[in-house]
């Protein structure tokens, strides 16, 4: 499974790719903001997106409503990990789309717990 972190901070990719790592997937790329992200996605060979929410050129939000409007990638597995922790801000991730949801800090349990989550209930 190759994982795509989306993430203008190199220290939260390395933090997220690192914790993927220790959990057993080692097939990551990368990209610095969304723009970046659709590149890799329209590429193809992603199986699941981690992405931040707030970037520069093109938030995680405008990223996921972009998988989702794409009939090639609109099931793909995406998740925003980030520091917006507020309820409406939840609710607007959920409406743009994402699978899961973790709030910066997280545990490397909190990761694999939320990517299998997202994971079942996509049938992987």
């Amino acid at each position: 499974m190759r994982f795509l972190v989306v993430d203008d901070s190199g220290t939260m990719r390395r933090i997220i790719i690192n914790t993927l790592n220790k959990l057993g997937y080692t097939e990551c790329a990368e990209a610095t903001n969304g723009a970046e992200g659709i590149d890799r996605v329209t590429a193809g060979g992603i199986d699941f997106v981690i992405t931040d929410w707030n970037m520069p050129v093109m938030n995680g939000i405008d990223l996921v409503k972009s998988i989702r409007s794409s009939p090639a990638s609109q099931k793909l597995p995406v998740m925003m990990v980030t520091t917006n922790a507020a309820q409406e801000d939840i609710v607007a991730a959920v409406s743009a789309g994402i699978n899961n949801y973790v709030v910066k800090p997280f545990t490397p349990d909190t990761m694999k717990e939320k990517i299998a989550s997202v994971l079942a209930s996509c049938g992987k």
